[in-house]
């Protein structure tokens, strides 16, 4: 039956050469519906239930859930998640046509073998030794779409209340060693909206820079306070950060700025609630402004994501932390993972790929990481499924 299924390098070899990348950019952004209905067809090979799950007005975006159950319960068992959107590439900065999987030095290069196209494979792989077998627990595959830009996959699952499943395991890149926390992710923007004049005379405007100034001033004390208030050994910066990415704003040095944007990313620490923290920003910010002819607008720029924290008594980080040999850490990049915890699974990151091999030129996933992840989501499974 599942020899209608390629082996694992054909698998990869089709899904990298599939773009789909998803971006702020319109211009780059693309959608994932023929890596998903690929996904499918294999999937259902094996006996899996496959549903694909638009996103609200995207038909070229979706999210699919695969379902093995073995006529039994629907709800419960194991999730294997990962997103099928890539980050743009940088063009003529490959050694190698990034969707075109090649194999050399031991690797795997390719747009999305580390990130975080790889995964589906080795949970395709693993999935086959229990295709047919009767299972006590169901076994559920899940892709998602755009988690690289606006997490809009995982927010229309939760939405959905899909999947239930009882743990879930999102196979972004860990270099194999499970991962129960880490930091949320903001997007912000602060615009100040005053009034341009000639500079030789500054009763003549308001200076939508000199109040940003401010409002930095206000954002740097706040800043300070977080992390006097919130600190978590468990991570290597054990406190939230604030980066002030960048700034925008006037026209001509003889001429009064009439209007600033400053946008910054906050990384807060398990605990720290965005809606609470935006709260506080937005008082911050306001009482900042001081004068006639000046305003200033503040909002994300996108959702945001939550921290994560799954604990450390969790059944799922222990036979993690058994089947790997690690204990389960933290890391500083932002997942899906919050998502799935928030729908009541025990959740951890695990996946075969370094994070440093993302998002960069000549991504690649290391041949020496395939049998070891098969091992692990083998004995997941056999845990969990059957």
């Amino acid at each position: 039956m599942d020899n209608a299924i390629p082996g694992l390098r054909q698998q990869l070899r089709q899904l990298v050469a599939i773009p789909s990348v998803s971006a702020t950019d319109p211009k780059l952004d693309m959608g994932n519906r023929a890596v998903v209905e690929l996904l499918g067809e294999w999937l259902e090979v094996l006996g899996f239930d496959v549903e694909l799950m638009p996103l609200p007005g995207q038909p070229h975006k979706a999210n699919m859930i695969a379902t093995l159950s073995s006529g039994g319960p629907a709800d419960g068992g194991l999730v294997l998640a990962g997103h099928t959107d890539t980050v743009p590439y940088d063009e003529g900065r490959w050694q190698s046509d990034p969707f075109k999987l090649e194999e050399r030095d031991n690797r795997w290069y390719g747009l999305g073998s580390t990130d975080m196209k790889g995964f589906f494979p080795l949970a395709i792989e693993a999935a086959r030794a229990v295709a047919g077998k009767p299972l006590q627990q169901p076994l559920i595959i899940l892709a998602t779409a755009d988690e690289e830009t606006s997490m809009a996959g995982a927010r229309a699952l939760v939405e959905a209340g899909r999947p239930r499943g009882r743990f879930a395991v999102v196979g972004e890149p860990t270099g194999l060693r499970p991962v129960r926390m880490h930091k949320g992710m903001m997007m912000e923007a602060v615009r100040i909206t005053g009034r341009s004049g000639h500079s030789s005379n500054p009763a003549l405007g308001a200076s939508a820079l000199e109040a940003m100034h401010g409002a930095i001033g206000e954002l740097l004390a706040l800043r300070s306070e977080w992390q006097q208030r919130y600190n978590n050994p468990g991570f290597a910066v054990p406190v939230p950060t604030m980066n002030l990415g960048c700034i925008h704003g006037g026209d001509n040095p003889n001429r009064i700025c009439g209007f600033t944007e400053l946008q910054f990313d906050v990384r807060p620490l398990p605990g720290m609630a965005l809606d609470e923290l935006r709260g506080e920003l937005e008082q911050h910010l306001q009482q900042s402004v001081h004068g006639e002819g000046l305003r200033l607008d503040y909002g994300p720029l996108f959702e945001g994501v939550e921290a994560f924290e799954q604990p450390a008594t969790s059944e799922l980080v222990e036979a993690a932390e058994k089947l790997t040999g690690h204990t389960a850490g933290s890391v500083a990049f932002a997942t899906e993972a919050p998502f799935f915890k928030s729908m009541g699974m025990d959740t951890i990151v695990l996946g075969p790929g370094d994070i440093d091999q993302a998002h960069q030129p000549d991504e690649y996933l290391g041949l020496d990481r395939i049998e070891p992840m098969l091992d692990v989501l083998r004995g997941l499974i056999a845990r969990f499924c059957l």
